[in-house]
This record gives structure tokens, C-alpha cells and sequence, in this order.
């Protein structure tokens, strides 16, 4: 999928009708997912596998090797974030996050868990700069917009 392709869905994400949005939302996750081909993804589902079945210490060790040995595997980054979440680990999954930003700037799952994980520390005005920018890139996320209401409330 060259970048082109990612724009397409990206502005694919922003369109009023439902169907055309879940399309490219599909996508884009499958894209994350095999970013590494289908070896990489193999992996991902391992971990998620693991994590199903409360294995969380073997998928926390896979995790890791998956992004020691490929740093910028953006997919594993954010699989651990969603595990450290899980686990209460919110400042770990907060770097995590961010590590996945950095690789993928539109990644909407990651901004959606740093809005998440802020909030969690009670960092809410930096949770709803997070659901603010999974806006941007999903406008139509209604869970964004009720977190950024639900942060805001706690703000107040």
C-alpha cells in the first residue's frame, strides 16, 4: 500500500457514510497488522492469542522480542501499549503510545489509548489533546468525543 493508498483511506475515515469509514478503518488496521508481512502479523496474533488465554508474562516477553528485534514495527509498539493499559501500567503504555505516534502519526488506535492512559493518571487536559487529535484523523469516533467530555468534566 504505498501513500497514496493511505491518503485515500485517511480522507476514507472522514466520510459521512458508515460503511465507507469501517472499510477504511479495516484497512488500515490490516495494514498495521502486516507491516511485516505475514510472519510479523503471525507474531501479533501470538501475542494476542496470549494475551486471550491470560498468558500475559508470555506475551509481554514476545512483545518485547518482537520489538527489540524490529524497532520500527509500529503494530507491536501499540499491541504492548494495549497490554500495559490492561495491566494498570499507564505510564508505560503512555511511552508506548507515543513510540507509535511517532512511527505513524494517523495511527487513531494509539492516540485513542494516550487519550485513555492520560486519563487514567488524571492527566486530562493532556487526554483530551490525545482524543482531539484521534479526531482529526477519525471524525466520527464517537468514543473520542465522549471521553473528551467526560475529561472535560473532570477538569471542571
Amino acid at each position: 500500500m504505498d501513500a497514496d493508498q493511505v491518503e485515500q483511506l485517511l480522507a476514507d475515515l472522514k466520510q459521512p457514510e458508515p460503511a465507507v469509514r469501517d472499510r477504511a478503518s479495516s484497512m488500515l488496521w490490516h495494514r498495521w497488522f502486516h507491516q511485516k508481512g505475514a510472519y510479523g502479523a503471525q507474531q501479533l496474533m501470538q501475542a494476542e492469542s496470549l494475551i486471550q488465554s491470560e498468558q500475559v508474562d508470555q506475551a509481554t516477553i514476545l512483545l518485547n522480542d518482537i520489538i527489540q528485534a524490529q524497532p520500527d514495527f509500529a503494530e507491536a509498539w501499540n499491541r504492548r501499549a494495549v497490554l500495559r493499559y490492561m495491566q494498570s501500567e499507564y505510564w508505560q503504555a503512555i511511552a508506548d503510545c507515543q513510540k507509535v505516534i511517532e512511527l505513524v502519526p494517523y495511527h487513531f488506535g494509539a492516540l485513542h489509548g494516550l487519550g485513555l492512559s492520560h486519563s487514567a493518571v488524571g492527566n486530562y487536559t493532556a487526554a483530551i489533546q490525545a482524543f482531539r487529535q484521534a479526531l482529526e484523523v477519525q471524525p466520527y469516533a464517537l468514543t473520542n468525543q465522549r471521553m473528551i467530555l467526560e475529561c472535560t468534566a473532570k477538569l471542571g
